[in-house]
C-alpha cells in the first residue's frame, strides 16, 4: 500500500515528467489507464473508502498529499494552500492579500496548479483522486466517478468523533464544509456537486460499510476497464449509451 511520503513523491515525478517531456516517443502507446474521482459528502467517510480501495488496488490516494505538493511548488507553507482548498474566498479580497503579500496563495493560483496535477495524475492512471473536482476535470473515458453520500445524523456523528466536536459543533461543521465544497465546485467548474449525473456511482454509506462501498467502486472499476478493452477490439461502439447496449446485444460481462 501507498504510504503518503510514495504517493508525495510520485506526483512530484508526474508533474516533473509532463513538463520535461521524452524526445523519443513510443511507436505504440499503451492504452491508458483507468484513474477513480472520489467526491464525498463532509463526515460520510468517502476518504476512508478511499483509502480502503487504495489498498487492496495498491493505487496511492490523493487528498490531502494534493496539498502538500503544491504548497512546495508555490513555496508556501501547507496552511495557506488549505486556506483556499475547497473553498470560495471574495475576488476582492484576493486582489488586496495579492498586493500585500507576494507570497500569498489565491484561489486562482492554487486552482490552476491544482488542474495542472489533476492532468499529469490522470495521464498516468491508476491512482485514486478525492474531492476537488477531479470527476469534471478528468476525462470520462478513462475516470470512475463515485461520489459518497451518509445521513446528516452520521456525518456529524463521525465528525464529533474524529474532531472531538459536541453534535452542535459536527453538524456545524458538516454543513459549512458542503457549502463550501458545492461553491469551489460552481465557482471553478459552473456544476452541481450534487447532481448525480456527474457521477458513475453514488454509494449510501449510511446503508453500507466501508468494505462494501470499496467491493463495489472496485467491481465497477473492473466492469469500466473491460468496457473499454471490448471498444478497443471494435466488439462495443464506443459512443453507444449504456441503456442502448443493454437493449441491442447481450453483454460480454458476467
Amino acid at each position: 500500500m501507498y504510504s503518503r511520503q510514495q504517493a508525495f513523491r510520485n506526483a512530484e515525478a508526474l508533474i516533473r515528467s509532463s513538463e520535461y517531456p521524452h524526445p523519443r516517443q513510443p511507436e505504440a502507446p499503451p492504452p491508458p489507464s483507468f484513474t477513480i474521482a472520489l467526491s464525498r459528502e463532509a463526515g460520510s467517510g468517502g476518504k476512508l473508502v478511499a483509502r480502503e480501495v487504495g489498498r487492496r488496488l495498491n493505487w496511492p490516494v490523493y487528498d490531502h498529499e494534493l496539498l502538500d505538493h503544491l504548497a512546495k511548488e508555490l513555496h508556501v507553507d501547507v496552511d495557506q494552500v488549505e486556506s483556499v482548498d475547497e473553498r470560495r474566498s471574495s475576488w476582492l479580497v484576493e486582489c488586496v492579500e495579492a498586493f500585500a503579500a507576494a507570497s500569498t496563495v489565491t484561489e486562482v493560483t492554487y486552482f490552476r496548479r491544482l488542474l495542472k496535477l489533476f492532468l499529469a495524475l490522470g495521464a498516468r492512471g491508476q491512482c485514486i483522486i478525492v474531492g476537488r473536482g477531479a470527476m469534471i476535470a478528468l476525462p470520462d473515458d478513462t475516470t470512475l466517478r463515485v461520489r459518497v453520500v451518509a445521513s446528516r445524523e452520521d456525518r456529524a456523528a463521525l465528525i464529533g468523533r474524529e474532531r472531538g466536536l459536541d453534535p452542535t459543533e459536527a453538524a456545524r461543521y458538516v454543513e459549512s464544509t458542503d457549502r463550501e465544497r458545492s461553491r469551489f465546485i460552481r465557482q471553478h467548474f459552473r456544476k452541481d456537486l450534487t447532481d448525480p449525473m456527474l457521477y458513475d456511482l453514488v454509494l449510501n454509506a449510511s446503508r453500507l460499510s466501508v468494505e462494501e462501498c470499496a467491493s463495489i467502486v472496485i467491481e465497477t472499476l473492473l466492469r469500466l476497464q473491460a468496457r473499454n478493452a471490448s471498444v478497443k477490439q471494435g466488439l462495443v461502439p464506443s459512443r453507444e449509451s449504456g441503456v442502448e447496449r443493454q437493449l441491442d446485444q447481450p453483454s460480454t460481462l458476467p
